[in-house]
């Protein structure tokens, strides 16, 4: 399987003042500050995505509604985005106890290109990542009965993209998921996990934990297109390269981001749009233009 890294440079933060110390130490600074910015908007705006999505996706078939009148041209100066017609759904699976108002920026993005992103709530109360990635596993079953496709796109942050993974290498799930895209997942565990003694579901993100060593068993045939982003500001995944996939048997590229940490992955407007770009990219052997090695994106 082919295995590629590329690096996205996001835009450099507002300055602060600079503290004695090595550059590493004021690029942490400043990561840890937005940090703390982000997690100040995210307690703001937490309750609104306590509810599930109403709704859901609609068919990509679907019109507008019907009215009386005859709809309006568009202006001639309004071109909407193209988005191939089999553009799947595209499914948003949040961390550990946090909820869909996560993906409000990436959404947004989405949104904007054509695509139509819903979100998955599981319960903070949820005790194995395997219970979860069978809920998923539903969830994706009614999305693609509901809106005709076949297959989904999944992006997961955290946890979530371990519960997406468990579900795609475990559960069988490849046949149904195109591209999952994770943000600071620990695909090969993390030695940092608060709470691990006390909620199941963080221990088996640790390293050595029965999930993890499901994960790295063999995987032949895997159809899904796995994209990881990860950060080396990330003080959540310990060591920072646990948040890259490493398995022979999928395939992977793993994505790179400097200067942001854990929280701001999913809500960074650089990160948002590189995660559509990986969504857009076509599918092996649509496209074997593809090159090796380190790309950098600004």
């Amino acid at each position: 399987m082919t295995h590629l890294t590329r690096l996205i440079r996001l835009p450099p933060l507002p300055r602060l003042p600079r503290p004695p110390g090595p550059r590493l130490s004021s690029a942490l600074l400043g990561a840890t500050a937005l940090e703390l910015f982000v997690l100040a908007g995210r307690l703001a705006v937490y309750p609104f995505g306590l509810t599930p999505e109403r709704g859901g996706t609609a068919p990509a078939e679907a019109g507008p509604p019907a009215t009386t009148d005859p709809p309006a041209p568009a202006p001639a100066t309004t071109v909407p985005p193209v988005v191939p017609a089999a553009a799947p759904p595209v499914v948003l699976l949040h961390g550990f106890i946090d909820n869909r108002s996560a993906f409000v920026v990436l959404r947004r993005t989405l949104a904007r290109h054509g695509r139509r992103p819903e979100s998955l709530n599981y319960s903070p109360l949820t005790r194995d990542v395997r219970t979860a990635a069978g809920l998923l596993g539903r969830h994706v079953e009614e999305i693609c009965a509901r809106t005709g496709h076949s297959r989904v796109d999944i992006v997961g942050h955290s946890l979530g993209g371990l519960i997406a993974r468990y579900y795609v290498q475990r559960l069988g799930g490849d046949r149904r998921v195109r591209t999952l895209v994770t943000l600071g997942t620990p695909h090969g565990g993390t030695a940092v996990a608060p709470g691990a003694g006390v909620h199941p579901i963080v221990r088996q993100m640790r390293g050595g934990s029965s999930v993890i060593e499901e994960l790295r068993g063999p995987a032949p045939g895997c159809r899904t297109r796995f994209v990881s982003f990860w950060s080396e500001l990330d003080q959540v995944m310990v060591p920072v390269g646990t948040a890259c996939v490493d398995h022979p048997d999928l395939d992977a590229v793993n994505v790179r981001v400097t200067g942001i940490g854990h929280l701001a992955l999913p809500v960074h407007p650089t990160v948002a749009a590189a995660v559509r770009e990986a969504l857009e990219a076509p599918e092996a052997g649509e496209d074997d233009a593809t090159a090796t090695g380190t790309t950098s994106a600004a």
